[in-house]
């Protein structure tokens, strides 16, 4: 083998070896790494306890409230039949279920828990009861009796008419004559009164004699 062969063989080792260098450096590679971003990407994962729950198949619906009472908390939603949630907690009193309910506050309500079933079995810890919400007040208007009075009618008491009471309603009573005449019959008195008369007339005629 010549020099100028020998050179040429080693120029053409050079620039083989060149290429495969190449073909395994990437710098494509280092500018991927540095736009890598530095923070940390959230994960979703499920209650410590893995405790999941489900509305009962034989309910269409049944609602959840901000706390575990339903007279001292609002609704805040419903669940629907079969439905399944994440459960955090249980009521002090064991009665309502604390679940990861989107879309109110702090993502959580409460459902009563003989409604729903348990689909994956875990421990759920005791949760303190949440302050009742703050009713509202009632705004008190302050009325100017004077702007009042002009839309108020006024109701003019009408006088009832008197009553007169009728006279005293007199009973005609009818006095019982029938005691005399039962002392003396009324034939006993013609006869009488006859005989008396006839007399008087005897005594005249006999007078005439």
């Amino acid at each position: 083998m010549t020099f100028t062969r020998k050179i040429s063989f080693f120029v053409f080792f050079l620039l083989m070896l060149g290429g495969v260098a190449l073909a395994f450096y990437s710098p494509l590679q280092s500018s991927v790494s540095a736009q890598q971003p530095t923070g940390s990407i959230p994960t979703v994962t499920g209650t410590p306890q893995g405790v999941i729950v489900a509305l009962y198949l034989d309910r269409a619906q049944e609602d959840v409230y901000s706390g575990p009472s339903d007279h001292l908390y609002p609704r805040v939603g419903v669940l629907l039949a079969g439905q399944e949630m994440p459960a955090y907690g249980v009521s002090e009193d064991g009665n309502w279920l604390q679940i990861y309910y989107p879309g109110v506050p702090g993502s959580v309500a409460w459902v009563y828990a003989p409604y729903v079933k348990i689909v994956k079995i875990g421990q759920l810890p005791k949760l303190d009861t949440p302050p009742t919400p703050t009713p509202a007040s009632t705004p008190v208007v302050d009325i100017n009796p004077t702007l009042l009075a002009a839309f108020v009618t006024p109701i003019v008491p009408t006088r009832l008419p008197t009553f007169t009471p009728p006279p005293p309603l007199i009973v005609a009573e009818f006095a019982d004559d029938t005691s005399a005449a039962n002392n003396i019959p009324m034939g006993l008195l013609i006869f009488g009164f006859g005989f008396i008369g006839a007399l008087g007339a005897l005594i005249s005629f006999l007078r005439g004699r």
